[in-house]
This record gives C-alpha cells, sequence and structure tokens, in this order.
C-alpha cells in the first residue's frame, strides 16, 4: 500500500522539519522529490538569505546550521530515487512559475505539491502585531500556497491526476492567542485547500489539508520551554508528536489508496482540539 514509485512530488519549504520528513517519507514511499527552500546551505548567501526572510527564527536556526535542503535532497539520491534541492521564494510567482517549468521538463511531471512553506514566529497580541510581519505572513502562508498551487495545476489537469497537500494547523480551526497572523493565514489555507478540491474534483485532483499539532521541530525545540510544556498539557496524548507523524499523512493522501478523500481537514494533533482536563 501506499506505492508512490514513477510519482513526482514538489515540497516548499523543505529545508527541515515537517517539510524535511515530508520529503524523506514520500521518497522511501517511491516518489521522487523535488526540495525547494528559500534556503539552502551551499547558498554563499545564506545568513543574507535569512536575514531577507524577517524571521527571527529562520536566522536562529541558520546559524546553529539547521538547514538541510541539499543534504535531504543527497538522502534521496541515496536512494535511488531522482531529487534536486532548489532554492525558490513562493512569493515570487514568476520564479515560482519558472522552477514549476524546469520541474515538469526535467522529471517529465508533477503529481505532488505539498505546500509547507511557513512562517511561525510572530508572535503578540493585537495591540502589539507587527504591521510589516502581518503582511509577511500573508505573503509566505497563504499567497506562497497559491502561487505553487496555480503553477502546479495546468500540468495536473493535463495528465488529469494530481495531489496537492496544504500544511495549517490547528491555529487555523482553533484559533492562536498572541498569534493572529498565524492563525489567519492557517485558516485562509483551510479556505484555499477546499476550493481547490471542487475544482480538481473532475480532473483527478485532490485536495486536503493536514492541520498539525504541537509536532516536536527545530522550530518547537527553540521555542519557550514553559510554553510548550502549557501547549503540551492542552494535549490529550501528553506529548508532542513527531515530524514522521505528519508525514505518514502526507504519503497516505499522496497515494491512490486516498483518491475519494477530498477537501478534508485532518487533524495529526493528538487530540490537542479535545476538551481537556
Amino acid at each position: 500500500m501506499f506505492d508512490l514509485t514513477g510519482k513526482v512530488a514538489v515540497v516548499t519549504g523543505a529545508s527541515r522539519g515537517l517539510g524535511r520528513a515530508d520529503c524523506l517519507a514520500l521518497a522511501r514511499a517511491g516518489a521522487d522529490v523535488v526540495v525547494t527552500d528559500i534556503l539552502l546551505e551551499s547558498d554563499p548567501s545564506l545568513a543574507e538569505a535569512a536575514t531577507a526572510s524577517q524571521s527571527a527564527l529562520a536566522q536562529l536556526l541558520t546559524a546553529q546550521g539547521a538547514v538541510f535542503a541539499e543534504r535531504t535532497s543527497a538522502e534521496i539520491l541515496a536512494m535511488g530515487r531522482r531529487s534536486a534541492a532548489i532554492r525558490m521564494d513562493v512569493t515570487d510567482p514568476s520564479q515560482v512559475a519558472s522552477i514549476f517549468a524546469q520541474v515538469k521538463a526535467e522529471f517529465g511531471s508533477i503529481d505532488i505539491l505539498v505546500n509547507n512553506a511557513g512562517m511561525v514566529d510572530h508572535l503578540g497580541q493585537i495591540e502589539s502585531q507587527s504591521d510589516a510581519l502581518w503582511e509577511r505572513d500573508l505573503r509566505v502562508n497563504l499567497t506562497g500556497a497559491y502561487n505553487c498551487t496555480k503553477a502546479v495545476w495546468p500540468y495536473m489537469r493535463e495528465q488529469n491526476w494530481g495531489r496537492i497537500i496544504f500544511m495549517s494547523s490547528v491555529a487555523g480551526t482553533l484559533g492562536g492567542f498572541g498569534q493572529a497572523s498565524y492563525a489567519t493565514t492557517s485558516a485562509g489555507l483551510i479556505g484555499l485547500g477546499k476550493s481547490m478540491a471542487l475544482e480538481g474534483a473532475r480532473f483527478g485532483i485532490t485536495s486536503n489539508i493536514i492541520s498539525p499539532g504541537i509536532i516536536a521541530t527545530e522550530a518547537l525545540n527553540a521555542a519557550n520551554p514553559r510554553m510548550n510544556e502549557r501547549m503540551i498539557l492542552r494535549t490529550a496524548m501528553r506529548g508532542a508528536g513527531e515530524p514522521e507523524d505528519v508525514a505518514h499523512t502526507v504519503v497516505f493522501l499522496a497515494s491512490a489508496e486516498a483518491r475519494y478523500i477530498t477537501g478534508e481537514v485532518i487533524h495529526v494533533a493528538g487530540g490537542i482540539d479535545l476538551f481537556v482536563f
């Protein structure tokens, strides 16, 4: 089951965390995987790229060496799959379109798109929300997914087969205290994903939304430990999930076995959305 042999996947925001786990899981299931991110470890302008992202978290993790896009691609090649690591800014629609055309030409098809790129580090109650970071989150989290989906759509329609997976968050369904921009863009991805499910249904294209809870990524490890503990205590399973828990769901939704599932929001959240006491 869940054999993706011969399929080509593009994953955005894949230099670490959930994106990296998604890439490796898709490759293990047989897919060829294109790893995309604005950060590539061999880029001589890596530090400048992290700074330009307006993300303090990206700058911190980059300084710590937590950029693994090319390493991820190398691991996929070692599995006997085809792969490439490509620098791509999801907020630049012309660049996105050009790179998707390049992938189609070099790999022959684009069958799976995982819209994973996103910013999670904008914290502050409404009076303290940064207008600049609000706009950044709209551009990256929501418009970035729109740009990638729009670019891949003609290829999926032409082949009458496609899988689009949007990475949202429980903040999109529950709200997030001090996370207005993140929660808003997460909710927007749900609306976008459901709309694409409607538009793709007659063309063999499914579109689903994954809503992770507290997942043990590098970003979580860099967060406030007291806040992490509070969120974990609010989770029914009383623990953080692993990136692979999300990645396994991505593989299932990308598979032939999930052909009749579309427009769904799937929580991978350990019960954080349940009433817990």
